[in-house]
């Protein structure tokens, strides 16, 4: 993250796009999109290790995700998409501003949450069996820690993970796959 007072498009730019390991550099990002070897953003590939990892099948799945941003969502909507062992996903890419969102949440197999509320996804949106990716993580004030405060996601986990077939945690889910995916890129 950096200053409001610095455009992050200018750090972008000026970083030799074969030293990005976060995978934000646009030739990154059209490597990416055209299947050419590059870093891919991390934490999308943190996401994609971590189905690889449980071996969970995206081949012909109705895939949502919930967040458009450059660095999680749409990257995420690509690599679904392709041609690859966890891709060949029918993917929704899905916002802030998508109507009957719940309808849509109600038919995908398989849900990615990147859209910056706590506990934005409820149990009464979700099919059963549906597998869920967490990419949220909130800080939000608790009485029940040393520290005073909790870390949530965007999936209210505690009322959703009956349903789910898989469910990624906050923290400990998504969050150390990106760190590894740095490491690895």
């Amino acid at each position: 993250p950096l200053p409001i007072h610095i455009d992050e498009h200018i750090i972008t730019y000026n970083i030799d796009y074969k030293k990005d390991v976060d995978g934000f550099h646009p030739i990154n990002i059209g490597r990416m999109v055209l299947g050419l070897p590059c870093f891919l953003p991390a934490t999308p590939f943190g996401i994609i290790s971590l189905l690889d990892e449980y071996d969970i099948e995206t081949k012909g799945k109705k895939c949502l995700v919930i967040g458009r941003s450059h660095i999680v969502g749409t990257p995420m909507s690509i690599l679904l998409s392709r041609n690859l062992k966890r891709g060949n996903a029918t993917v929704t890419l899905a916002h802030s501003k998508t109507h009957n969102l719940d309808e849509l949440c109600m038919q995908s197999d398989i849900i990615i949450v990147a859209i910056g509320v706590p506990h934005f996804l409820k149990s009464n949106m979700l099919k059963n069996n549906v597998i869920l990716i967490d990419v949220g993580i909130h800080r939000v004030p608790s009485d029940k820690t040393n520290s005073g405060f909790k870390l949530i996601g965007d999936i209210d986990f505690d009322n959703v993970k009956e349903k789910a077939s898989f469910i990624s945690p906050v923290p400990g889910g998504v969050g150390p796959m990106t760190i590894a995916s740095l490491l690895k890129n």
